[in-house]
């Protein structure tokens, strides 16, 4: 038998529902719905990056290619390692295969965003492109592909939180908080329910507070997008707006990894340091943006509108300027020509009876 994963979202009408955990199978080999979805997010992901590459960053489509594979490898090998470094306690690892197995999930999607930006620098360097535009033309699509990921979590069944009753536990960082979570509140309407063969049992679907919050993002940003300031502004933007969602949403997890020999969930200390620096930057960068002077223009060089009245003066009075003879020969020689409009349309009249 198939695994699957038995749910029901009674808050929003979804009775309890048995979905597969594996799309298809080719012989042996069993493609899943996590591997499927994450994919289909990578994809977004870069054509999104290409599409902002062209259009407003000038990042060409061979630049974004490069970028894209190397960001995809790195960011991909970045998130298992991640995962698996932190997880070594739990002894599940027999061998090599268990390391690999990318396709029972354990990604950690910072492992990931730290190998992406490892690819991203990587190219850039080799290439000589602006490592910030790069940023800014990336990072949107993150946020969209880390909307869409999340789904791969549900159909696995995993990445939720506490039991909901009439309330539940909240952790921030290592204080202990009670939610009300009773009926009439959004998190009884949002419960997720679960059913492990044995008992039905409502939690927190942290998975669907994290791709809707990515995906408000993801809008927010974008409409910003064209009143950037300074190149890396949008970077800064995803890393502020993402760590300050996860730092809150980490609280409520019931499979968060911990900095080793401590009760720390690394996902909200991180998300803590994310929204921090990113906010820090983000203001002082406006500010040095704002006060910066304008460049100066360089000796002998005119403005744009000095510019113009130097190019509009020739016709403003009835006669040029000439400025050498055979210029001179060159003006007389047109201004003795018979005008030949009226011959010329005849001709044509001609021609289209």
């Amino acid at each position: 038998m198939k695994e699957q994963t038995v749910f029901s979202f009674p808050g929003l009408g979804i009775d309890w529902y048995a979905l597969g955990k594996v799309a298809f199978s080719v012989g042996k080999i069993e493609v899943r719905w996590y591997g499927i979805i994450i994919t289909c997010g990578i994809v977004l992901a870069f054509l999104y990056a290409y599409l902002r590459g062209k259009k407003n960053e000038g990042v060409v489509l061979d630049d974004v290619i490069d970028i894209g594979l190397l960001t995809v490898i790195l960011g991909i090998v970045g998130a298992r390692l991640y995962y698996v470094l932190t997880t070594l306690d739990t002894h599940q690892y027999k061998n090599f295969l268990d390391v690999i197995a990318i396709w029972e999930g354990g990604l950690a999607i910072y492992g990931g965003i730290i190998g992406g930006c490892i690819g991203i620098l990587t190219v850039c360097y080799l290439k000589k492109i602006r490592w910030q535009k790069v940023f800014d033309m990336i990072a949107p699509g993150v946020m969209i592909a880390q909307s869409l990921g999340r789904w791969g979590n549900f159909f696995n069944g995993e990445a939720y939180g506490y039991a909901i009753g009439e309330t539940t536990k909240f952790y921030f960082f290592n204080t202990e908080h009670t939610l009300a979570s009773g009926e009439g509140t959004l998190f009884h309407t949002l419960r997720m329910g679960l059913y492990n063969g044995f008992s039905k049992t409502y939690y927190h679907p942290t998975f669907l507070y994290e791709s809707l919050w990515n995906l408000l993002g993801f809008v927010l940003i974008n409409l910003f997008y064209k009143h950037k300031k300074f190149d890396g502004q949008i970077a800064l933007l995803y890393f502020t707006w993402y760590g300050f969602g996860r730092m809150f949403i980490e609280g409520l997890r019931t499979d968060s990894l911990y900095i080793p020999g401590t009760t720390l969930r690394i996902s909200q200390c991180l998300g803590l340091f994310f929204f921090v620096v990113g906010l820090t930057l983000t203001i002082v960068l406006s500010i040095l943006k704002k006060n910066a002077p304008a460049p100066a223009l360089a000796e002998g060089e005119s403005g744009a509108e000095e510019a113009l009245e130097d190019a509009a003066e020739p016709f403003n009075g009835e006669t040029a300027t000439v400025e050498s003879a055979d210029e001179e020969a060159t003006l007389t020689e047109c201004s003795d020509t018979e005008p030949q409009t009226a011959d010329t349309e005849d001709e044509t009249n001609g021609k289209a009876d």
